[in-house]
């Protein structure tokens, strides 16, 4: 294929469309004052819709005067920042004004994908040559003004270069895509124009991505007086991605204004616990206290964002006053319906009691039996199994499996490992030899992940269907019994809490999943058998765990038939 002279030339650049152009027909940029009244309900000038790129009227952030700039204290914008206001408002507001004695020091797993990131940058930069500014990091001005002047010299490539436009309120917006690459065109410089480029570790161009990518472009377009077409993404195995810019800039500018009415609001947002959004955080503990002894109604199973707003707009704040409403009063919101709405109340009831409690409708008998034999066997033997993967290096590692024999009143552990990648079929094929030498007893697992690998594994090294397709019919998903039959007391559902809650410790109480594939990485680097043993511990505490929550469930049905 013929390379499009008006393409950046990166990794992936080869897959646009011959005919793409990264210039759009330039317009001058037009930068007006709003009245006192709008710019009193706005925080800072930013256009209110952002029209098409290409046509002309594009309202920029105005520049203020250095008279007016030394009377505000400066907070900067950054696109860092920026990206994690879309995760977290309270992040974004904690990493300005908040005590940095609070916070966490990063997991082992977080400065994993952070070397990763900084790896893939620098293989995706070193493909071709770039100019990098010369400034202190963090030192936002020097660098812009570097950036300025390798504009202005028309360099082809520059790397994490620094646009900076400072606006009113005190605010500086602030970013620095990993790349800017020069395009013809018209801008303030000459007949040529640069288009941002940021190199990402993900697989998707996720909107949290894109939204940063508008805002590069958003700055840039300041900075050089003319928009570029598109803004790129970098992906790993994907390639390049064109930022729609017509359709992100106004999702970006509504992004910004939320940004900036947080960080100028006196008070720091409300708490808000979410698993999946906060586990990596560095506020987490701080935050994770606070909410604690707030007895916060989102440490509860089932209550999002968004339901609990509604909850809020009905006074329903603590756990007394959800376990006490009645369900009518919450199915009609948004949300809910009849089956959340039981959920919840239930689930508010069981934290305040510290009880299991079954899941059944109000003024309904317990339905007997929970559990049917075939749902829940018990078997003179059993397996108990647990998956130790690195999706990122397609590989799993060790197959855990705890063997109990109920009869001889025995428990032995098997840790099939692979100790690298082409060890995987191997450690595969030994999970097959063991299962396959209790052909009767019921495989128990947490969650769905373990019936996907098996299958994915069997399809990958060609396992015949009369090994896998009765395996498969073996296996009893733990986690989808309980949440199917009971509520707990428990924060989340994860095999963690439940297992602590009827009592079960693990010996390396920090241990968890991501720790597990840095363990496995630090093994791969070094050679030291220390990290293995470390992933088989707490691959066996998993086992365990498993089976310590299997009998608890035995004996909670039969609780509820008694």
């Amino acid at each position: 294929m013929t390379a499009n002279p008006h393409q950046p030339e990166f990794v992936g650049a080869e897959s646009l469309p011959a005919s793409l152009s990264l210039v759009s027909s330039q317009q001058p940029i037009i930068s007006t004052k709003r009245n006192s009244e709008e710019t009193a309900s706005r925080p800072i000038l930013i256009p209110a819709v952002v029209p098409d790129v290409s046509a002309s009227g594009i309202i920029l952030p105005e520049l203020l005067e250095s008279e007016t700039l030394a009377e505000l204290q400066t907070i900067y914008l950054t696109d860092d920042l920026l990206f994690t206001f879309q995760r977290c408002r309270r992040r974004s507001f904690l990493d300005v004004y908040g005590d940095r004695s609070l916070q966490d020091p990063p997991s082992n797993y977080l400065l994993k994908l952070k070397q990763d990131s900084q790896t893939h940058q620098q293989e995706i930069l070193l493909e071709q040559p770039a100019i990098q500014p010369d400034y202190f990091a963090n030192n936002w001005a020097t660098g812009a003004t570097a950036t300025l002047e390798l504009m202005e010299q028309g360099v082809d490539r520059i790397a994490q270069g620094v646009l900076l436009v400072v606006i009113e309120n005190g605010i500086t917006l602030v970013s620095s895509p990993n790349l800017l690459v020069k395009q013809p065109g018209q801008s303030i410089f000459g007949d040529w124009i640069y288009a941002p480029v940021d190199i990402r570790l993900g697989k998707r161009p996720k909107l949290d991505y894109q939204v940063v990518a508008a805002f590069h472009a958003y700055l840039l377009a300041a900075v050089q007086g003319a928009w570029s077409e598109t803004s790129w993404l970098i992906l790993r195995r994907r390639g390049a991605y064109a930022v729609n810019l017509t359709e992100l800039l106004p999702r970006m500018e509504e992004t910004l204004q939320g940004c900036i009415e947080t960080l100028l609001h006196p008070e720091e947002p409300e708490i808000f616990i979410s698993s999946n959004r906060c586990d990596l955080c560095h506020w987490y503990s701080h935050c994770y206290g606070i909410a604690q002894s707030q007895i916060h109604l989102s440490l509860l199973p089932g209550v999002t964002p968004s339901r609990y707003i509604y909850l809020k707009e009905h006074q329903i704040t603590t756990l007394e006053a959800l376990a006490a409403i009645q369900p009518k009063k919450l199915e009609s919101l948004p949300g809910f319906g009849p089956q959340v709405a039981h959920r919840l109340i239930r689930q508010a009831q069981a934290a305040l009691t510290n009880e299991a409690l079954p899941d059944c409708l109000p003024q309904e008998p317990v339905p007997y039996p929970l559990l049917s034999e075939a749902e829940l066997p018990t078997a003179p033997i059993e397996l108990y199994f647990d998956i130790e993967a690195a999706p990122e290096q397609n590989i799993v590692y060790l197959h855990g499996v705890l063997v109990v024999d109920r009869l001889n009143q025995t428990e032995t552990f098997h840790a099939l490992l692979a100790e690298n990648q082409t060890d995987e079929s191997l450690a595969w094929q030994k999970f097959l030899d063991l299962v396959w030498q209790y052909p009767d007893a019921p495989i128990y697992h947490f969650c769905p992940y373990e019936v996907q690998t098996a299958k994915r594994l069997a399809q990958t090294y060609g396992t015949p269907t009369h090994l896998i397709a009765p395996l498969i019919h073996r296996f009893v998903d733990l986690h989808e019994r309980i949440t199917r039959v009971a509520i707990l007391p428990v924060e989340s559902y994860a095999l963690k809490p439940i297992a602590r809650w009827v009592g079960f410790d693990w010996r390396d109480p920090e241990a968890n999943g991501a720790q597990s594939v840095c363990w496995y990485d630090q093994w791969v680097a070094t050679g030291d058998r220390t990290y293995l043993d470390l992933i088989l511990r707490y691959n066996e505490d998993d086992c365990r765990a498993t089976y310590v929550v299997k009998d608890w469930l035995v004996q909670f049905c039969q609780t509820q038939r008694d």
